[in-house]
């Protein structure tokens, strides 16, 4: 958009200098010139050339530089995009989880006792002590994974 903005600038004051450049002669003698005619003198029309931009290799370097930094900026930018996306993503990832983790912890503080299932598929009742440590231990992931539960 810049480098729009410029060339239009150039473009119009090459404009302006070929729009028409008056000579006049005043009373005194002196040459004047200037981009209006006088109305108290004669004057005649007098064609200036100029060179077109596209020929001045400064412009085209300085044109060139702008657009590769405008390039620059928005594959920043689109990098910058993609990244917050991510973040974002894996953020709402996180808060999904420790929603999970939370209900399950719920669940757990309801269940009076826990067991183990043993070779024969019997249920093995686990004591009081492994009860508070595995409550401990899911609190612990949770508190790990998430904050303060």
């Amino acid at each position: 958009m810049k480098a729009f903005v410029v060339l239009m600038l150039l473009g119009s004051i090459s404009l302006s200098a070929n729009a028409g450049v008056y000579k006049w002669v005043d009373a005194n003698g002196q040459t004047h010139f200037g981009d209006r005619p006088p109305a108290q003198a004669a004057s005649s029309e007098v064609k200036v050339n100029s060179a077109p931009a596209s020929v001045d290799a400064g412009a085209r370097e300085r044109h060139q530089k702008m657009t590769d930094f405008l390039d620059q900026q928005q594959e920043e930018r689109e990098a910058r995009q993609a990244a917050n996306a991510k973040a974002e993503e894996k953020a709402q990832e996180q808060a999904e989880l420790c929603k999970k983790l939370r209900a399950r912890l719920k669940f757990l503080a309801s269940v009076s006792t826990f067991y183990n299932i043993n070779d024969q598929g019997e249920r093995v009742y686990v004591n009081e002590a492994e009860n508070a440590q595995i409550r401990e231990d899911f609190r612990a992931k949770v508190r790990k994974t998430c904050g303060n539960p």
